[in-house]
């Protein structure tokens, strides 16, 4: 058995640890330097990152609302030039080549103009009534499909989201007409509240009958399942009820009577000027557009061609959407142009005797028809 030397030993631990201290405080400082600069650098990535998703999501935003903002504003063109040529007049043609500046000085003119507010009005509500009715008609487009894929907010409950909001419309109008402190503008209010609550029940069974046919309530998916079909072939008497529901949803001729200037001077913003009733205006006239383009996308194949052939699919869905939506919103004026105002009670039996027993009637039949022939789709994400 060899025998070790101590000396060795003692040489050897003297070697170790003379020289250990020194090399293992350099490794942690090196280890720590690397752990900061790759937290630093994860840091800078997560917030770059989180800066373009920001920026991109403004940009999204801003790709939706200035389109919207400037085609609210030539809509009121188009609506008066519509009018004048049923009328048998000129319209508008002295601001512009052909008036086609006549929105830029209206808009200048309300900009301008001095906003009074009463002295026996709720100042607070007073104030928020128009920002509550332009920002809920403005918010509805997160989620409208211009194309396939061409979607801010892609959600499965797409059309309930625009139910919820078309619903919270109207408390812009009673809370104008209350916080006006004004018998003609309360009343106003009042009838709007009516009226829009009446209707909301029968666009509310409309809905249910397009969701039974496509078993989703996506909005791309109701586009997509109209592919062979559209929806106002087999349903047409809904198309016809829900276009005339969209009339009397967004206060327009011949159910404006929240407006009826012949009884209530100006209705619920009877009090309002400049930019006031500007918003209010600019509201009126994006639900609309956005009734238009919820009728497209329910009954009209949104995006789709009218027929898979190949001169018509050449076309980008986004312009096949814009002119559906051009043709409704043509509708809205030409019923302004040609049919008078009911009285209240025509509206109020109109919603509650005619529409809403038929509409309901047609859940019934359609969803007979689907279970009895093995047609209902599955319910992906209802």
């Amino acid at each position: 058995m060899k025998l070790v030397n101590t000396a060795d030993l003692k040489s050897v631990s003297v070697r170790i640890a003379g020289s250990s201290p020194a090399a293992s405080i350099n490794k942690i400082d090196i280890n720590n330097k690397l752990i900061i600069s790759i937290y630093f650098a994860y840091f800078y990535a997560l917030n770059f990152i989180y800066k373009m998703f920001i920026l991109s999501i403004i940009l999204k935003v801003l790709l939706i609302a200035v389109p919207l903002l400037l085609a609210v504003a030539w809509f009121t063109l188009l609506e008066r030039k519509i009018m004048a040529g049923i009328h048998r007049r000129r319209g508008p043609n002295v601001v512009g080549a052909w008036g086609l500046l006549q929105p830029l000085a209206d808009g200048l003119k309300l900009f301008l103009k001095e906003t009074i507010l009463p002295s026996s009005a709720n100042t607070v509500i007073f104030a928020l009534a128009p920002i509550l009715t332009f920002t809920l008609a403005i918010v509805g487009w997160t989620v409208i499909p211009f194309g396939e894929g061409m979607v801010l907010s892609d959600i499965n409950l797409g059309i309930l989201y625009l139910f919820a909001i078309s619903s919270l419309g109207v408390y812009g109008i009673i809370m104008s007409g209350w916080a006006s402190n004004s018998k003609y503008a309360f009343l106003g209010g009042l009838r709007s509240a009516a009226q829009m609550v009446s209707y909301e029940v029968s666009i509310g069974f409309i809905i249910m009958t397009v969701l039974l046919c496509v078993g989703s309530s996506n909005l791309s998916e109701i586009v997509m399942a109209q592919k062979s079909v559209w929806f106002m072939i087999p349903l047409f008497p809904m198309f016809i009820m829900f276009f005339i529901s969209a009339l009397a949803e967004t206060n327009r001729h011949p159910f404006d009577l929240p407006e009826a200037e012949a009884e209530l001077v100006a209705g619920y913003n009877v009090e309002y000027s400049g930019m006031g009733f500007a918003l209010f205006f600019l509201g009126e006239y994006a639900n609309m557009i956005l009734m238009s383009c919820v009728t497209v996308i329910l009954f009209m194949g949104g995006w789709l061609p009218p027929f898979d052939i190949l001169p018509l699919n050449l076309i980008p869905g986004p312009i096949w959407f814009a002119l559906k939506t051009l043709i409704f919103v043509s509708l809205f004026v030409w019923a302004r142009a040609a049919y008078p105002r009911y009285r209240y009670d025509q509206l109020m039996r109109l919603g509650w005797k005619i529409f809403l027993p038929i509409s309901l009637g047609w859940v019934l039949l359609t969803a007979g028809i689907l279970i009895s022939f093995n047609w209902l789709p599955v319910a992906s994400a209802i």
